[in-house]
């Protein structure tokens, strides 16, 4: 490790531990455990192995037993209808399949009359993608719908904020009440998203430009060279790839912002953090004591 590196290490440490008596938090033992209120809710179904299962969704739909929010909704992506048919809110069902059917019947017509057209008829592809538009919207809608409807005891449930953040960014925020966040992660959003339309438009100029000036048969009149114009259509390409990635990170961020802070919203705060550091004998039935033997130690105690 670099000098420079470790010194700015061991500073950080030493702040770290100068604030520690100032610092303003503390949490609940029992928020550190497997479920809330001290006792533990993990149980088989839990597990990374089984996190979904189709003889699970479908034995829900039937309402032989209850589902996780995240079963339901990820079974539903699928099988469209299911979030209503788990609600019981059969009635809607019918709306579902229609605007979802409908959209996509147009969407399919139209496109074929605008291919039948050589791709000249402007009319038939505008209708096309409106239909297509509209189908999304449904299918969209019906996840909404059984995120809104799904019923929990918990006021700040994480499956909920997080599939709200997914649908709506930053509507996981707006369930957890913190309302500040949601213009920081717009603001980031589509920040990055006009970074790209810009980046966009460069690169398709400039490859345009490299196009013409490298066409054996064409006759290029243009003042930048393919050279510049090939370097400068890489460069662009290389924006616009960072301004998609920073428009997936800005996304993901206020998912994983909604799902942790909705766990926090249970934990108990209060003025007092301390950390005690004191000499202590670690005896042999210490974690760190050495061949069975006492040894001369430091006692670290933390409290939250």
């Amino acid at each position: 490790m670099h000098r420079s590196d470790f010194l700015k290490i061991l500073i950080a440490f030493a702040l770290l531990l100068a604030m520690s008596p100032a610092a303003k938090a503390q949490f609940k033992s029992e928020a550190f455990s497997n479920g809330f209120g001290g006792q533990s809710t993990a149980s088989p179904s839990d597990s990374v192995e089984t996190l979904f299962s189709l003889k699970e969704y479908f034995a829900g739909l039937s309402h032989k037993q209850d589902l996780k929010l995240g079963t339901l909704a990820g079974g539903s992506a699928v099988f469209i209808g299911g979030n209503q048919i788990y609600n019981k809110q059969y009635w809607k069902l019918p709306i579902v399949y229609t605007s979802i059917g409908a959209g996509l019947g147009g969407g399919f017509y139209f496109r074929n009359q605008y291919n039948k057209s050589q791709k000249t008829d402007a009319h038939a592809k505008k209708l096309s993608t409106i239909c297509f538009a509209g189908s999304a919207l449904a299918y969209w809608g019906t996840m909404m719908d059984g995120v809104i409807n799904f019923k929990t005891d918990n006021p700040h449930h994480a499956g909920k904020a997080t599939l709200y953040s997914i649908l709506v960014p930053g509507l996981g925020q707006v369930y957890n009440g913190e309302y500040w966040k949601v213009p920081i992660y717009w603001g980031a959003i589509s920040t990055s998203y006009a970074f790209y339309v810009k980046n966009k438009v460069s690169y398709e100029r400039f490859r345009n430009i490299y196009n013409e000036a490298t066409n054996p048969e064409g006759n290029y009149e243009g003042s930048i060279p393919a050279q510049t114009a090939l370097y400068y259509r890489n460069i662009f390409r290389r924006y616009r790839d960072y301004s998609v990635l920073a428009i997936a990170a800005s996304y993901l961020l206020q998912v994983i912002d909604a799902n942790v802070f909705s766990y926090m919203q249970d934990f108990e705060v209060n003025d007092d953090i301390t950390m005690n550091v004191k000499p202590a004998i670690l005896t042999p039935d210490t974690q760190f004591a050495f061949s069975g033997n006492s040894a001369l130690g430091v006692s670290i105690g933390l409290k939250f």
